[in-house]
């Protein structure tokens, strides 16, 4: 579909990419990857026509679209949430308005017998097919099911944008991309600005609707969810692998071993020819010995080997003062703004060395009790912070009170006590600031960098209550696990509010869900909890069964309830039912992907680009399969579920 070949880019003498190569096929789903700096957002900016390479060329088919959803956009703040969808469907209202324009002059017109008067009616039948294949009957239904997918609910359609925050008014850029169904979506950390909840819907939109994709993310989660390809960039070249990131990581590591063994090898090589030349160097009988290793030198291909996997280090934190059995305990705790009652009711105790995630829609009150923890607002009900509590508090503007004038070494170098002061330039290393970068002035740093930077202070002062609010948007994979790793072997009390899974797994062991002004405490880790919410979504089956074990209203006891023999035998009807149900709606959907492949190919003929009745058998087609797939969709969930409870 897409093909680059001998892509060369150079920036100031340095060059990003050198003789690049690959084809991008229909349906594809690829993870770009690499370090931070490799040249991931500029593959992307070149794909999608925003900058140009130094040599080579990318092949783009004349009638294919591309989405392209950058880091960062400039929004527009004119219009409601609901207007700056509807922008996705301009297309469908270019159709629609010359349908009307053309309906006006047959109104007016009266020579119905005339060539002129046939051909008005020719193009307004075909016109009038077009608009039903794109879905123009029908657009506003899919317009309100995407944004409600990505977090907004129907009262916020009517809503001016200017009263979302900068994240939310990317959801709106993300679903006017989706609402268009370009051939290619290129996403670049299309999850920075999402709730777990939209990470699962876009997860299921792209397994389901999307064409091909290829998307930078540092969510492994969402990666592996949602990609069967990855292309890692690494010192300039590409490496394809045909799989999932999970495999990809373990076939990286195969190759990085075989590099090193090249390399090593290599090297005895030429360390062998240089001894050679220099112990020879100034003899006349070896003179034409020396001369042909000297010749061999020039003509090595060197192998190069990218720098040490960061990840490998091993941090730890200092140790943390001993606080009280309770460091933090809520009674009834609750934040109202104005009208708006953000949670009310909040009654629960977090004990000495929890781990526990803050998780739930963006909005529903995450960050507001943090800062009711922190003291910083007020509150009614009683929140009381144990003994020789002390917080080490992380959120985007702790970067703001870094000081300018410093460093990036030694505004680590202050904050490190004892043995870790040895380890600081690994630990810069680790987390993106190796070699000249730590010794950059912090005043020159972009606001991702200065945030990682507040990020490895803050993880070094001798603190017992770690308050981590999103600490993970903008480290990459193996920085990710470098503050996961010390984050588990920390000795004292952890809050993280973050939507990033697979961070959270293994990592917490308590989950709290923000949501209906009320704070739900779920026992379990993250993906346990997942789990549960799926079951909540399932119908008549979920309704009628015993409450579930380890969720409960916080302050109350959490039930044991074990499911009944009945419960079970009913369980297992609705595995088999839900089973016959996926199986059906798989055989519909491959009947009709026949069916429509064999449409376009009369389509793409002459006699079949003329003929309106193929046009609305096609768009009735494609609206069917639409609708089987997302009842596929709903229906693969529910059995995911149902499948899980039973175990």
């Amino acid at each position: 579909m897409v093909s680059v070949e001998k892509l060369r880019v150079e920036f100031g003498g340095f060059t990003l990419f050198d003789d690049v190569a690959f084809v991008v096929n229909k349906k594809d789903r690829i993870a770009l990857t690499g370090k931070n700096g490799a040249g991931k957002s500029t593959m992307l900016k070149i794909f999608a026509g925003q900058q140009l390479p130094t040599a080579g060329t990318v092949s783009v088919p004349k009638d294919l679209t591309i989405g392209y959803l950058p880091q960062q956009m400039k929004l527009s703040n004119s219009r409601t949430v609901r207007e700056e969808a509807e922008l996705a469907f301009a297309h469908i209202h270019e159709v629609e308005k010359e349908i009307d324009t053309l309906n006006r002059q047959l109104a007016e017109r009266t020579d119905y017998e005339s060539d002129e008067y046939q051909k008005i009616i020719d193009r307004v039948t075909s016109l009038t097919e077009h608009f039903r294949m794109m879905g123009g009957a029908n657009y506003q239904a899919e317009l309100e099911r995407t944004l409600m997918g990505l977090g907004f609910r129907r009262e916020d359609m009517e809503r001016p944008t200017a009263e979302f925050s900068g994240g939310w008014r990317m959801r709106i850029e993300l679903a006017k991309l989706l609402l268009q169904r370009p051939d290619m979506l290129l996403l670049d950390e299309p999850t920075n600005h999402l709730d777990i909840e939209s990470i699962q819907w876009l997860e299921s939109f792209i397994a389901t609707r999307a064409n091909a994709v290829i998307l930078v993310s540092h969510d492994r989660a969402f990666i592996n969810n949602t990609t069967l390809r990855t292309i890692e960039i690494e010192l300039g070249k590409i490496y394809d692998y045909r799989v999932k990131y999970a495999e990809y990581v373990h076939l990286r590591e195969e190759r990085r071993e075989q590099q090193l063994r090249a390399y090593e090898n290599q090297q005895k090589k030429l360390a062998d020819t240089e001894a050679f030349i220099e112990r020879f160097r100034y003899k006349a009988t070896k003179a034409v010995q020396v001369q042909s290793r000297i010749k061999q030198l020039a003509k090595v291909d060197r192998i190069e080997v990218d720098e040490t996997d960061g990840s490998r280090l091993s941090l730890k934190f200092p140790p943390a003062p001993r606080s009280g059995s309770w460091p933090v305990v809520m009674e009834n705790v609750g934040k109202r703004y104005g009208e708006h009652q953000v949670f009310e009711h909040v009654t629960c105790s977090i004990s000495r060395g929890e781990k526990v995630a803050f998780v739930g829609k963006n909005g529903e009150g995450k960050s507001t009790l943090v800062k009711c923890i922190m003291n910083e607002i007020d509150f009614t009900g009683t929140l009381t912070l144990g003994h020789n509590v002390k917080i080490g508090y992380f959120a985007q503007n702790q970067a703001q009170l870094l000081n300018e004038n410093l460093t990036v070494f030694e505004t680590i170098d202050h904050a490190a006590q004892g043995d870790i002061r040895t380890k600081i330039r690994d630990i810069l290393g680790a987390f993106m600031f190796g070699g000249e970068a730590s010794e950059k002035k912090v005043k020159v740093l972009s606001g991702g960098e200065r945030s990682r930077l507040a990020m490895i202070r803050l993880l070094l002062e001798p603190v017992n209550l770690l308050i981590l609010d999103e600490p993970t948007n903008h480290l990459d994979m193996r920085s990710k696990d470098v503050l996961k790793d010390a984050l588990k072997e920390f000795d004292g009390t952890v809050i993280v509010v973050s939507h990033d899974r697979e961070f959270l797994d293994g990592l917490v062991g308590k989950v709290y869900e923000f949501g209906n002004r009320k704070v739900v405490e779920h026992l379990g880790g993250i993906y346990e909890f997942l789990e549960r919410k799926r079951m909540d979504s399932l119908r008549e089956l979920e309704r009628n069964a015993p409450a579930t074990p380890g969720a409960t209203d916080v302050g109350e006891a959490p039930s044991q309830n074990k499911l009944s023999y009945e419960a079970r035998k009913e369980l297992s009807r609705a595995i088999k039912k839900t089973e016959r149900a996926v199986e059906e709606s798989e055989k519909k959907i491959s009947a009709l992907e026949q069916d429509i492949a064999a449409l376009e190919l009369r389509l793409a003929t002459a006699e079949g680009a003329s003929d309106a009745a193929l046009y609305t058998q096609y768009s009735a087609l494609k609206n069917l399969l639409s609708e089987v797939m997302d009842a596929w969709a709903e229906q693969t969930v529910e059995l995911d579920a149902l499948t899980a409870r039973n175990m």
